[in-house]
């Protein structure tokens, strides 16, 4: 890894991978011209509040839960929709905060998740071959010559969704919707006749027993604001890297560079060479960094990527996202977290159970079963109560829509199920029953943990 000194454009001289080749140069150029002088999309200041959010989940005293899309799309742009999804987020944290005793940093693949890794440049289908999708920012989902071609400009319209996306975010869990008092409220119609209805239910009947008491003792809205509103951090993958170089800005307070087109932003299993142009961008950048770690990675390659990313070992700076597949966890995960608990590193620890889990269904549709994905969480928990180490997040697609993409579940999702609703622009995602089932299952697991803990001391 070098050590010369780091700046924004840095990454251009690097071996770089899973970047689209624009055909003109020029084009892309002036785009890239214009976002500079945009904007910030987020603050310097609120992604050191996500890294000392985030310092408190390394200590084991907070859990992260991050989710969202896999891909945003701009067809698909409306505000019921990130509000619903804002809604399984406050749900799924006040499951795990009800049940685990901790409080939860919430993440959202929200507000600028436009761009996609794929495992091959080119797709054919009837004998035709175009460039692959690559998300919105990039390229058109439509399978036509012209729109497969990546076009500069379409990172202006992700920019303007971007913006208009935090704007009703921020309205959202700063204006009182996210409130303490309305937990019976964020219950989508759909989840009414869900299995988990009536767990959540009974849950939002003794939170709201508790508040009603709280304000008989003189707590209340007035004396303490975390009741009526809450913080929800955004996140995407650093891929698109011209586009996160123009969003980089040297912030006054600190003198550091930010990228300020999300709080948090992470490195994909695909894209985390250690002399390659991602990792040399992100070292450079002061926002919290996460890292996908898949089962080809190495102890040591992590070690060099810990000390490429935090140097300084900071507490909140990185978390290491596993992606390992149910059937990989036992063999892959162990010897990293001993490497990483060996060495003294600071790192959160956190579980995505999608990625490693996606195969083709009898069907012909791309699904992630839901006793996989549970598989792999249970086995993420199974192995950090083994090496005495927290189990710190989850990493989730998922959606407040209800959508048949992942079978299975309380209802069963089955195979023949997923043409009814299967509306991703690129990998299926759990819908709101399922995600809010598998955080019940979380706060169980995290219940003994603390337990545990506790024995312990």
């Amino acid at each position: 890894m070098s050590k010369t000194p780091w700046k924004p454009d840095g990454w251009r001289a690097k071996p770089r991978v899973q970047m689209p080749d624009y055909a003109d140069g020029s084009a892309l150029a002036g785009v890239e011209a214009a976002l500079k002088t945009y904007p910030p999309l987020v603050f310097a200041g609120e992604a050191r509040r996500l890294e000392d959010d985030l310092a408190q989940v390394c200590k084991g005293e907070a859990f992260l839960l991050q989710g969202g899309d896999c891909a945003e799309a701009f067809a698909d742009f409306e505000a019921d929709k990130i509000r619903d999804t804002l809604r399984v987020l406050l749900q799924m944290a006040v499951a795990l905060t009800f049940g685990s005793g901790l409080p939860v940093v919430k993440v959202g693949r929200l507000a600028g998740q436009f761009a996609k890794p794929r495992s091959a440049a080119m797709e054919t289908i009837g004998g035709v071959e175009l460039p692959s999708y690559r998300g919105d920012i990039v390229n058109d989902i439509r399978f036509e010559a012209e729109g497969r071609e990546p076009d500069p400009r379409r990172q202006l319209q992700a920019y303007a969704q971007a913006a208009a996306t935090l704007n009703l975010l921020r309205a959202f869990t700063q204006g009182g919707y996210a409130a303490l008092t309305r937990v019976h409220q964020w219950t989508l119609g759909f989840i009414e006749r869900s299995p988990q209805n009536a767990r959540y239910q009974d849950m939002a009947g003794r939170i709201t027993e508790a508040l009603d008491f709280m304000r008989a003792c003189g707590v209340s809205d007035l004396s303490t604001p975390e009741i009526t509103r809450t913080t929800l951090y955004t996140s995407h993958e650093a891929l698109l890297l011209g586009f996160e170089e123009a969003m980089t800005r040297i912030d006054s307070t600190s003198g550091r560079w930010y990228d300020t087109s999300a709080h948090l932003l992470w490195i994909g299993d695909r894209t985390r060479q250690i002399d390659g142009a991602h990792v040399e961008f992100c070292r450079g950048i002061a926002n919290p960094l996460g890292l996908k770690a898949g089962p080809t990675l190495a102890a040591d390659d992590l070690l060099r990527l810990c000390d490429a990313l935090n140097p300084e070992n900071r507490p909140g700076r990185l978390t290491l996202i596993s992606r390992m597949g149910h059937d990989k966890v036992e063999a892959h995960l162990p010897p990293l977290v001993r490497a990483i608990r060996r060495e003294g590193r600071n790192v959160v620890w956190t579980c995505d159970p999608m990625h490693g889990n996606t195969i083709k269904a009898g069907s012909g549709y791309k699904t992630r079963p839901f006793d996989r994905i549970l598989a792999e969480v249970r086995s993420f928990f199974a192995v950090h109560k083994a090496e005495g180490t927290h189990a710190g997040g989850i990493h989730l697609e998922m959606t407040g829509q209800d959508v048949t993409e992942c079978t299975g579940g309380a209802r069963a999702i089955s195979d023949a199920d997923l043409r009814d609703r299967y509306h991703t622009y690129c990998d299926p995602r759990l819908n709101a029953e399922q995600s809010l089932e598998l955080a019940f299952l979380m706060a169980e697991g995290l219940k003994e943990e603390r337990r545990a803990l506790k024995a312990a001391s």
